[in-house]
């Protein structure tokens, strides 16, 4: 199974890129499940690598990562990246710069889409 998980959010404020990542974590671990995670608008920061956050907070670079070590995909809208003043050098280790044509891709290559 094929599936590409779409983050829209702000990394921290609400939890819906939290539990996205959640859930692309869970489905990362199962045995013939293909996972890629691309990052909208403000959840570009859920890349952001090295983030500080107070104790007992979620980090959600982590959680981008363990999908990563996991096989998984993470692309981050360039555009939206550029819009926020962030550069590829600032991205956790496997997640990249990506483009709308490669989310139309990934889109069309997902068995199914999950839009937090």
């Amino acid at each position: 199974m094929k599936i590409l998980v779409v983050l829209n959010d702000p990394p921290y404020g609400t939890e819906r890129c939290y539990n996205g990542l959640r859930l692309a974590g869970a489905l990362a671990r199962r045995d013939g499940t293909e996972v890629r995670v691309f990052l909208f608008g403000d959840a570009v920061g859920c890349a952001v690598a090295n983030q500080t956050l107070p104790d007992g907070y979620y980090h959600l670079d982590r959680m981008l990562l363990a999908v990563l070590r996991r096989g998984g995909l993470a692309g981050c809208c360039g555009t939206c990246l550029d819009a926020r003043g962030l550069g590829a050098a600032e991205l956790v280790a496997g997640a990249r710069r990506s483009t709308l044509e490669e989310a139309a891709d990934w889109t069309l290559w997902a068995d199914k889409v999950v839009s937090f």
